[in-house]
């Protein structure tokens, strides 16, 4: 069954507002929704915000719901002329920027040790949405000096989760679908731009579930 992993209620709202909710329960302390919306049914779990927390549940999502394909969808930062606030990116690969190993193994940074790229590839396909590369890191904060870093792995937008879902996703080999609103741009002004539209970017994607659920596999 599908199982959609979402940091945040807020953000689970924009697609539960627009399902059928069957049942509510408690995931191993987490809130979990079964519903159903577009012809799909699906377990939706809010596991916090952080890489911790996303996967923890999504390794718990495939061990002991049986997931056989997942969804993440919520709000990131925007880093390149591409990503306006508001626009909707469907992301294909996914790289941890704040993981490095390099000077121990000379590895590019976010490089797992087990693996030999630092970019986690996602399920892509024709799509409505733009494709972009997602940065993820444990931490939201103001400034620039992060930008260097994130344009030498070509991402454009970045989060807190979105990383290690994927991470989660290919070791399990599970198909993951992945999409991202910008709520804000890379610099000095991030948080308070966040703040400011949080909502816009949150109803841009509530507005397109239904493209977003005929994208998906299964």
């Amino acid at each position: 069954m599908l199982t959609v992993i979402i940091a945040m209620q807020k953000e689970a709202d924009a697609l539960l507002r627009r399902a059928d909710i069957l049942k509510e329960y408690d995931f191993y302390g987490k809130a979990a929704f079964r519903a159903r919306a577009f012809g799909k049914e699906f377990d939706l779990i809010v596991c916090g915000v952080g890489k911790t927390n996303a996967a923890a549940c999504t390794a718990l999502a495939v061990g002991s719901l049986g997931a056989t394909s997942l969804l993440n969808f919520g709000v990131a930062g925007g880093i390149s002329d591409r990503t306006k606030i508001g626009k909707i990116f469907r992301i294909d690969r996914a790289v941890q920027y704040d993981f490095d190993l390099s000077e121990v193994n000379g590895t590019a940074i976010g490089t797992l040790d087990e693996y030999d790229s630092p970019y986690f590839t996602l399920k892509t396909g024709n799509s409505a949405f733009e494709n972009a590369i997602l940065a993820t890191g444990d931490h939201f904060k103001d400034g620039t000096d992060e930008l260097a870093l994130l344009n030498g792995l070509g991402a454009e937008v970045r989060d807190m989760e979105g990383g290690a879902i994927a991470h989660v996703a290919q070791f399990t080999k599970i198909p993951l679908f992945m999409y991202k609103a910008i709520s804000d741009e890379a610099g000095k002004e991030s948080v308070s731009q966040y703040k400011a539209n949080l909502e816009k970017a949150l109803g841009n994607l509530s507005d397109a579930m239904e493209i977003i659920f005929g994208e998906i596999d299964g």
